[in-house]
């Protein structure tokens, strides 16, 4: 088993406690700096996998290590953490972090991100931002399953203030209908992007997705759940199967489900999904 090393910045100590319970493994080394330019010097000596960057000394913000630990390592994955703010999130995601989670830490997207960080390569520039509003965030998504997840995990700290329901609902639907034009529209070809646009408004979110397919039409899907007939509710399974294809095919038709309005363009690849608030 190949050794993973994983560097905390955070000045407060009870963190580097929290976080080393949480991530300890075999096979796993844990660091601890307190500042930047403890975990700058680190850097220049020990190669780490994952820095996870939080508020260190001095005023120090982790969204300001990102550029630097890239010039000093570039593989390395920088995981930022701070405060639940859409533009922290934004700006995260514009200086190519890998991720990012907001504080308090909680245990399972701490665990989540950094073993998708440790697994996942050829990253850096998977996702591009075209809108850094809050309001109005534009992403070019390249046609990647890893890009869909990081993605996924982003807008879910977009909106981490909202009811964790609803959060979970909208989440779900993203990731499946992102990981239907990455697979379908864009042939999980990685020279090609999604393009995504999620607006926020006082009452709604409102996501449009865009894939570089050609489309299709709704009712030439028979590997789909959404077109089986009333009295064989698994026929696309048959369909799927003898097509190769893996298992699954409840994407649209589960999405019908965990949204408030979707609609297709009529080509079939671009897509508008809403979702209420309240």
């Amino acid at each position: 088993m190949n050794s993973r090393c994983l560097l905390v910045v955070d000045a407060d100590p009870d963190v580097h406690k929290l976080v080393t319970g949480i991530l300890q493994r075999e096979g796993r080394s844990i660091e601890d700096a307190y500042n930047s330019r403890e975990a700058l010097e680190r850097l220049r000596t020990l190669h780490c996998d994952v820095v996870l960057a939080g508020q260190g000394r001095n005023g120090d913000d982790g969204l300001k290590l990102v550029r630097r630990v890239r010039a000093i390592q570039p593989d390395t994955r920088v995981i930022v953490t701070g405060e639940s703010k859409p533009e922290r999130v934004v700006d995260a995601i514009r200086q190519r972090a890998f991720g990012y989670v907001h504080t308090p830490l909680a245990e399972v997207p701490l665990i989540e991100t950094v073993q998708q960080a440790l697994e996942c390569h050829q990253w850096q520039n998977d996702i591009r931002v075209t809108s850094a509003r809050p309001e109005w965030v534009g992403l070019e998504v390249r046609c990647k399953i890893d890009a869909a997840d990081r993605t996924t995990h982003f807008v879910r700290e977009l909106h981490a203030d909202i009811p964790t329901n609803i959060r979970d609902d909208f989440s779900s639907a993203f990731r499946e209908l992102l990981m239907n034009a990455i697979e379908h529209g864009g042939k999980s070809d990685p020279n090609k992007r999604v393009r995504v646009s999620i607006v926020r408004t006082s009452k709604s979110i409102i996501v449009h997705m865009a894939d570089p397919g050609p489309g299709f039409s709704m009712n030439l899907l028979p590997h789909a759940a959404i077109n089986n007939p009333e009295d064989s509710p698994i026929a696309h399974v048959e369909v799927r199967l003898g097509e190769g294809r893996r298992p699954g095919g409840f994407g649209i038709l589960m999405t019908r489900n965990l949204v408030d309005e979707l609609i297709y363009n009529e080509r079939g690849n671009a897509v508008v999904f809403v979702k209420y608030l309240s």
